[in-house]
């Protein structure tokens, strides 16, 4: 969005500060709020472990700011190595089952091309067999549901189709709690809404614009070492906290921003 009338470089510059602490707010309450999807999901795999008597089952989801496919969520005595691993969406398995949106199962793993042993190897386990089918809907696919080892045989045509009522139930409870969950995902589709229809001539879109103000406001959230969002994450954590624990953070808390709203360099405390 190019200054114009009425739009100079103190408000160009306003805007970028607006939407700054707007980002700032919704990666806080991204990171503090688990999406009650996320709890669904862990119960989708955790069902289809015991029905399939399986060593390990996980949920791969597309992390729309970076493209890549991340294990979300995964149960079983071989499944916690791979939650956080990201993969291409045409990477191993997982990516062939996504991009082609074709259920799979694969009796002898590693004799099959499509396996990704350096993505497995990273996980700290090599399955044998697997069964993978895509989160899909009307709207695309979101992700893969994998299955690793049946316990009491090969898997079959069945345990495509059994998979494939468990991945239809994540992809309704993604489908129904997932919002923009990344801060520069929303700042777009909003700063797009405000400027639709507004060109610099009658063929040039804004979207360059757009995606420089974007960047400019959310250049700081992916921070890793930015102690807020370490608090942040904290904070998270604590949500499974007894309340009477909960009640003793809470006034910790207080005595911790009185003290940081503490004037500098003077005595007493700040009052509101």
């Amino acid at each position: 969005m190019t200054d114009g009338p009425g739009t100079g470089a103190g408000e160009t510059e306003a805007l970028r500060a607006a939407l700054r602490a707007v980002a700032a707010r919704i990666e806080a309450a991204r990171r503090v709020t688990a999406p009650t999807g996320t709890a669904i999901l862990r119960s989708v795999v955790d069902a289809t472990v015991v029905l399939f008597d399986a060593e390990a089952a996980s949920i791969a989801l597309l992390d729309p700011t970076t493209g890549r496919l991340v294990f979300e969520v995964a149960a079983g005595a071989q499944g916690q190595g791979v939650v956080g691993v990201a993969i291409d969406p045409g990477e191993g398995v997982a990516g062939y089952v996504f991009s082609t949106g074709q259920p799979i199962a694969l009796a002898d793993v590693a004799s099959d091309s499509r396996f990704g042993r350096a993505t497995a190897e990273r996980t700290g386990y090599l399955p044998r067999s697997l069964v993978a089918v895509p989160l899909a809907d009307d709207a695309g696919v979101v992700g893969v549901l994998e299955v690793l080892d049946k316990r009491g045989g090969a898997f079959d045509l069945r345990d495509i189709e059994l998979a494939g009522v468990f991945a239809r139930q994540a992809t309704v409870a993604i489908r129904s709690t997932r919002v923009e969950r990344d801060a520069a995902t929303l700042l777009r589709n909003v700063l797009a809404d405000v400027g639709r229809g507004t060109r610099r001539d009658e063929t040039e879109p804004m979207e360059d614009d757009i995606d420089r103000i974007v960047a400019d406001a959310t250049a700081e959230l992916g921070d890793t070492d930015d102690v807020l969002w370490a608090l942040a994450d904290d904070v998270a954590r604590l949500r499974a906290a007894d309340p009477d624990q909960l009640e003793l953070v809470r006034e910790l808390l207080g005595v911790l921003i009185r003290r940081a709203e503490r004037p500098r360099g003077g005595v007493g405390w700040r009052r509101r």
